[in-house]
């Protein structure tokens, strides 16, 4: 594929897969409900179609991660084809990860919510030990969100080195992508980040992946400056 056929798809990915994870949250969110465990999983078995639209979603959130993963290398190799290999290696790490960690949860609470029903039932120790299990909290960051981070760093570095979007949306990237980097591998060790917890340290990224999409489905990208034979001067794409 070309460049530019490159920077359309990612463009639309980015989108697609910003719009698909708030999806996952809102309807896994609407899914538990509030209360124990035992109320969180009889409102599972009422709103099984939310537990099985997620699963759906969660393949194509995977799916996504895949396609920015082989689009961006393919926008960013030319300019340092190392780096662009691990950057793809990082955000498919991503998005194998995403989708181990979710959908198998996912399966089993749909699948204990409707244990009651039919001679697959398995007895109350059983069921109590498993109903904990999988509605018990998580690790604070999940463990592709970090690649996400480094990934995401390492393509916004090269699209800023090879001047091949606006500099302003090219360390936006980089500093979005930095501050997770920091961050993320501190709140899965348990420190405590102050005010960068939850959603307020991904709307910087959030802000740089709608911005950078919407640039790459209008604009397309830059050739690397590297080719001209001077990688810092200033491009028609800098104003």
């Amino acid at each position: 594929m070309t460049r530019t056929t490159n920077a359309r798809i990612a463009g639309f990915t980015y989108l697609f897969y910003a719009a698909i994870g708030m999806c996952i949250e809102l309807l896994m969110h609407q899914a538990r409900g509030v209360g124990g465990d035992a109320a969180k999983l009889v409102h599972m078995g009422q709103h099984a179609m939310n537990v099985r639209l997620s699963i759906l979603i969660a393949l194509l959130e995977g799916l996504s991660s895949l396609v920015l993963a082989v689009t961006l290398y393919g926008i960013t190799r030319d300019e340092d084809h190392e780096l662009a290999m691990l950057g793809l290696v990082c955000r498919v790490a991503e998005g194998v990860l995403g989708s181990i960690n979710n959908i198998p949860s996912y399966l089993g609470l749909l699948w204990l919510a409707k244990a009651g029903v039919g001679t697959d039932v398995p007895d109350m120790p059983t069921a109590n030990a498993l109903r904990a299990f999988l509605l018990m909290p998580g690790a604070s960051v999940p463990l592709g969100a970090f690649f996400f981070a480094v990934g995401s760093l390492i393509f916004s570095w090269l699209l800023l080195r090879g001047r091949m979007v606006p500099v302003s949306i090219a360390w936006l990237g980089v500093f979005a992508s930095s501050l997770l980097v920091v961050v993320l591998p501190l709140q899965l060790a348990g420190f405590s980040t102050g005010p960068l917890t939850g959603y307020y340290q991904w709307l910087p990224a959030l802000a740089f992946q709608v911005v950078l999409s919407l640039w790459l489905l209008i604009k397309g990208v830059a050739t690397p400056a590297t080719h001209t034979g001077d990688a810092m001067s200033p491009t028609p794409q800098d104003v």
